[in-house]
Formats: structure tokens, sequence, C-alpha cells
């Protein structure tokens, strides 16, 4: 390993490691612009330079020079000053004087530095070049005239996101970023582009002059808009979320986050619920008081058996509402619970079976993956980009069965369906031996492949190609004989931020109840007199008619909320504290960043009010209490931050399998929940990026 002395301190570096690198190992700050850690180097700004001995008797970018043995960095010298004078006043020459007016203004790095680095005034007297703005579609804001060429979102669009539309045309003077023919920049992680442009060429076009950074207050919090738990930073100004940023998580999302996580904010605030509605005599909705609408549910639940009541949680909700809901639910008798809303085939008796078992991070490690009826850019956009990060080191087979889709990595299109499923399993296809030479495959089972009837058979048939082609590797022992897991290849991956952590509490049918379907179905013969919808938006309750009770608790006056007879305000994930579960396993706390509208109250506060109208008191007062009584129950919430290990077993059903190929179960990335589905932007990419492609007029119904 390299070792060298950044002025006067000796440190030493992995091999391969830049001089910038080894100056910010040794405590201090390079100045950059085109350098970023997670992107190819480009050498473009020459902002980072640095004095090297032994060497040429000039300054260095240190981004592009590898660190070496016995070398002496100066980072501080006459010369290093000098240039990064020089350099500054050079990148300031044609930057116009939009301070005061930029929407970058507070956050930019261009304007730290040259308070840092930079010349009091300017010595340049001639015309400023402007350059046209060019159109990035909905989400991007263009000030090209700003741009000082880092090619920072080049970089990224090309090398993490996987879309070859941006790029650096003409020469000298001349030079500009733009996307080829203009168009919109199409990709699910193209706004992280904002983030990394050092000055204020790229913004948020729905944020623009909407706020400024020392207005916000921040609040760390989850997203919940996929299954994939991004780290995210909540940004608000009074009771509003005025936008979402990612925050790093080596482990889950890295530094990045997908648009409709940052951008479907804006939905927080259209079509809320902020009291409560009971449906009266004459068939409508119309507000009501907290107790009038517990006093209409306990005359309903009044003298019901448990066989006649049955609950459906949605897709956000928080562990913390679905453990107080299912221990409502525990004490009328109710055994009819679902958290599997779509109907996946989903067995909780084996924690291995529906877990993302190799990590997120761990898709670095595999060397062959197999999957199945899923798309990962639309189902999992940040996890899509860990693929294609594995995929661009090399030597990373990728097989798919299903739907074709439009990926950012190249992949064998296997089948469409359980036929070429079988054909792995029992090792005729020609995948099978791209498996078996691999020393860490995986596979990845999306919801396309589970929620479907034969999902159970589709599960079991997963299951048996994971330990046929060695997916699961035993534990071996470390040097102190602790048992350490060596690989566990199978992986379910969640579209639902709330699935894993209901399947964690066993919130599924218990002995002689129904699932979803069969919930849904006897609620509309009138074998179930009283359902609970917890954000429950996805499934269609108006077939159920006047034949059962239903109440629906949730955020957004959405599908659930039109056919229910009692309807009570939640908050969303913005507006409360709770617990979620990625597709890993991994737990998570989210923070309350405004809170709820008008009269809407925090899920569980809800759920433990109704209890006492109910006559069956949960017991606990706080949320403390609650968290303590869910962790005490299931241990595994106590592990904030870690991807857990499960033991692998039995799970699935063996059977028949249909010919019907497996879909993708989204069908617009860009409003899958309640909250996107209100979102003005999203409704704007849905039109660029969605119905223009289909063709649609957006008409059609």
């Amino acid at each position: 390993m390299p070792k060298l002395t950044v002025n006067g301190i000796e440190v030493e570096v992995q091999p391969g490691a830049t001089v910038l690198q080894a100056c910010e190992e040794a405590g201090f700050e390079i100045p950059r612009f085109c350098y970023h850690e997670r992107l190819s180097i480009a050498g473009n700004c020459r902002m980072c330079m640095v004095e090297i001995k032994p060497g040429p008797p000039k300054p260095t970018a240190s981004c592009a020079f590898p660190a070496g043995d016995n070398m002496e960095v100066f980072t501080d010298s006459e010369m290093v000053k000098k240039a990064r004078h020089g350099v500054m006043e050079f990148l300031l020459i044609n930057h116009p004087l939009d301070c005061p007016i930029c929407d970058q203004g507070g956050e930019c790095d261009l304007q730290d530095q040259a308070m840092a680095y930079g010349h009091h005034s300017s010595r340049y007297d001639e015309n400023k070049r402007a350059v046209t703005n060019k159109n990035m579609g909905p989400l991007i804001e263009t000030i090209m005239t700003r741009c000082i060429h880092c090619t920072r979102c080049v970089r990224f669009s090309t090398e993490v996101a996987g879309v070859d539309q941006m790029g650096l045309l003409n020469r000298g003077g001349e030079v500009e970023i733009t996307t080829y023919l203009e168009s919109a920049l199409d990709s699910e992680l193209s706004a992280n582009v904002i983030d990394l442009c050092p000055v204020g060429a790229l913004t948020s076009k729905p944020y623009a002059f909407t706020a400024r950074s020392w207005e916000l207050r921040k609040t760390e919090s989850v997203d919940v808009m996929d299954a994939v738990g991004s780290n995210i930073r909540v940004d608000a100004r009074g009771g509003e979320v005025m936008r979402v940023l990612p925050r790093l998580n080596e482990d889950v999302n890295e530094e990045w986050i997908s648009d409709k996580t940052r951008f479907a904010c804006d939905g927080l605030k259209r079509q809320r619920l902020d009291k409560p509605y009971v449906r009266g005599v004459d068939g409508k909705l119309a507000p009501a008081s907290w107790d009038d609408a517990f006093a209409a549910i306990a005359t309903k639940a009044k003298g019901l058996s448990g066989e006649k009541i049955a609950a459906i949680v949605g897709d956000l909700a928080d562990a913390e509402s679905m453990f107080a809901l299912k221990q409502l639910m525990g004490a009328l008798g109710a055994s009819s619970i679902d958290c599997r809303q779509d109907g996946a085939k989903l067995d909780a008796s084996c924690r291995a079976g529906y877990l993302f078992n190799s990590t997120i991070a761990g898709i670095e490690d595999a060397d062959a993956l197999l999957i199945v009826g899923s798309n990962p850019r639309w189902e999992a956009a940040v996890l899509n980009a860990r693929i294609r990060k594995r995929w661009l080191a090399g030597n990373f087979p990728i097989g798919m069965v299903g739907a074709p889709v439009s990926a950012s990595y190249d992949y064998d299109q296997l089948g469409a369906g359980p036929e070429t499923l079988s054909q792995i399993a029992d090792g005729s296809h020609a995948f099978a031996k791209v498996l078996d030479a691999a020393a860490r495959p995986m596979i990845i089972v999306g919801q396309g492949a589970l929620a479907r009837a034969d999902g159970a058979a589709v599960l079991a048939t997963a299951r048996a190609i994971a330990e046929k082609f060695g997916m699961i590797q035993p534990a071996s022992s470390d040097a102190e004989g602790n048992e350490v897991p060596t690989w566990n290849g199978f992986n379910v991956l969640h579209t639902a931020a709330s699935r894993v952590g209901g399947l964690d509490m066993g919130f599924v049918p218990g002995d002689g109840g129904r699932d979803t379907a069969g919930i849904l179905e006897g609620a509309a013969k009138g074998e179930i007199e009283l359902l609970y919808l917890l954000g429950t938006d996805e499934v269609a309750t108006s077939g159920i008619g006047d034949k059962a009770f239903v109440i629906y608790q949730g955020h957004h006056g959405d599908q659930g909320a039109h056919h229910a007879d009692v309807v009570l305000p939640g908050a969303a994930y913005t507006e409360k504290d709770g617990l979620y579960v990625n597709t890993e396993g991994r737990v998570q706390m989210g923070f309350r960043a405004v809170f709820p509208p008008g009269e809407a109250r925090e899920d569980w506060k809800i759920v433990r009010a109704l209890s006492d109208h109910l006559g069956h008191g949960l017991g606990y007062n706080t949320l403390g209490e609650l968290r303590s009584a869910l962790i005490a129950t299931h241990p595994s919430f106590a592990e904030l931050d870690e991807a857990p290990t499960a033991e692998w077993g039995a799970f699935g059903v063996s059977g028949e399998m249909s010919g019907d190929a497996f879909a993708s179960p989204i069908e617009n990335f860009y409003m899958t929940d309640p909250i996107s589905r209100m979102s003005a932007t999203m409704a704007e990419c849905t039109e660029t990026f969605v119905n223009a492609k289909a063709g649609r007029t957006g008409t059609e119904g």
C-alpha cells in the first residue's frame, strides 16, 4: 500500500487511490468541481491542483494523479494558491452574476469556493458568453450560461442511470452540455443531476423560486414510494413539504433517489382528508366529529363475531399502526387480516422466503443474476442502479423471465413465464449452465410472479432453483469460531414499503381467516360485515356494494375512500414518526417533518382511540409504549438499520403453474400510490414519459 506525506503528515492509502483521496484521508480538504467519488475521473475543472515532489515544477490535478510511495504533497503552498486563484478566475470569466436570483444560492459549490479560493474582483472586461437553455423535461430547469462544463451530469446519466442522452457538444469557446436532439432526459433517476451540479446550471423545475435553503426546516426520514427504503431529507417550511433530497446510506441508496421519491411530495397537499366523514341515510359522506365517527363504527361492530370482521393494510402503512390494528383485530376475534393487498402469495412463516437476502449492497458481490417477473427499473429504480453498477464491472450474466423491459444493462430474454422457469429448475435451459458455473448466483423474484393465482407454486419453483444452483451456501466459521453466513442469493423484490413489516409481525390470515381476495369476496356476499381498510387504495371496493360496512383510514381521498361508510383522516409518512422495513428486512425510522392537516391524526393514535370506543383498550398511550410492545412481541423491530440474516427453510407450495406470462405490477412508474397520483409533477412526467411513448392522448379511461 502506497505511503506518502501530505503537508508533512504521513498517510497510507489503498493501491490505485488518487492524490486527492490521499489528501482527504490526511484530513485536508481539496476543492473540486468535476471530481465525484462515484463517477469516472474527468479532470476537467483543474480546481484540485496540488504541488507534488518529486515532480515537475508546476501544479498537478490531484483527482487524476495516482498516489505513490515516498511522494510529498503540498495543498497550501504559494504555487497551489496561485494556481487555484487562476483557475477560479477563468471559471468565472463567463459565469453570469446571477447569485441574487439563482435558485442554487446558499447551496452552490462555485459560490462557496469562489469565496474561499478566488480573487476579490475580476480582471476580465469583455462580454460574457451566453448559451441557450435546453429542454430537459418537466423536472430539470436549465440555465446553461452558468455551466462550467464539469460533465458530472453527463457521466451520471451515462454511467449510473444508464441513459445515453446527454453529452458535451462542440469544442473550445462553443462547447455546451445538452441532451441529444434537446429531448427530455428519460430516466427514473434523472433529477440526481440537480444534486451533482456544482453551479446553478441544473436546478429543480418544480421547486424553482419557492424557497431559500436557509428558510427550510430539515428532517431526516425514510422514503415510502417503493420498498427500497431510500434515506431522505425532508425540507419543510411552515406546514408544507417543499422538497425531498437524498441522504447518504452506502448500504441502501448510496446518495441517489428516484424522481418519484424526490418530486411526488407536491401530492401531499392535494385532495387530503382533513376531517372524519360518515355516510348518512341519504347515501352521501358528510363531515362528522371524531366521536360521531367512532360511535358509528362501535354501533356497527356491536354484537359482530370475529368471522364477520376483516382488515386489509395498504402499501404505505408504518409498522406501529399495523401492529395496533392487528392487536385490535385480535381483540375482536378477527382472523381475516392481510397486508398483501395485491394478493401476493408470500409465506410469512419463513422470513428468508420474502426478504431480499443478498442485501442491496450485496448485489455487487454476485456473479450471475436471474430476474423473474420483475422490472427493477420501475419497481426499485435505486436498486436497479446497483445492478447496473455490478454489470459495468463485468462478468455478470443476467437472464430475464417475464415481459421484455427497457433495462439499463444488457440481459438475455429467456422466456415469458412459468414454463421457462420450470426448464431452468430442471436444468434443461441453457441459462441453467450459467447459474451452475457461478460462484455466487442470485435470483430476484418480483411481485409480477407472486401476485397471481399460482404465485405459491412460482415461489416454490424459485426456491428449488436457489437450492439447486448453489444460491444458498451454508454458514462458515470465522477465526473466532462464530458462524458467518456465506451467501444467500434468494431475493424477493417488494414494491410496497409496508409489506415486509406486515409479514414480520404476521399481519396475514390466522386459522380459518381469509386473505385479501377472500375478504373482498366475503364482503361482496355479506359474509364479512365490517371491513377495515388502513391506507388500502389499490384494491377495488366498488363491488362490495352495501353488503359490508367499510371503514377507510388514510390520508388521501383515493380509491379506498370512495366507497367507505366511515372515513378516518390519517397522517402521511412526512407527518408522523414511524418504523418501516425495506425489502431487505432492514428496519429504519422515519421522522415527522410537518403536522397532519386539519383534524387528521397519526394512524396509531386513531386505532388506539377507536379501541376504547369498542371496549378493547390496547393498553398504551404513547408511541414509546407502543414500540416497546411491538419489539417485545417481534424482536426483529429492535434491530435498527441492520440488514438481517434469516434462517433458510421451506416455503411456497408445489403445484401446477399456469402458462400465463409474468407481467410487472407497475404500468406507470410515476403513479403507484395515493401521494404520487395526486402529484401535479408526476402527472407531467406521466404525460411526457409514459403517454407520449404509448401514443396516448391522456383522455383514455
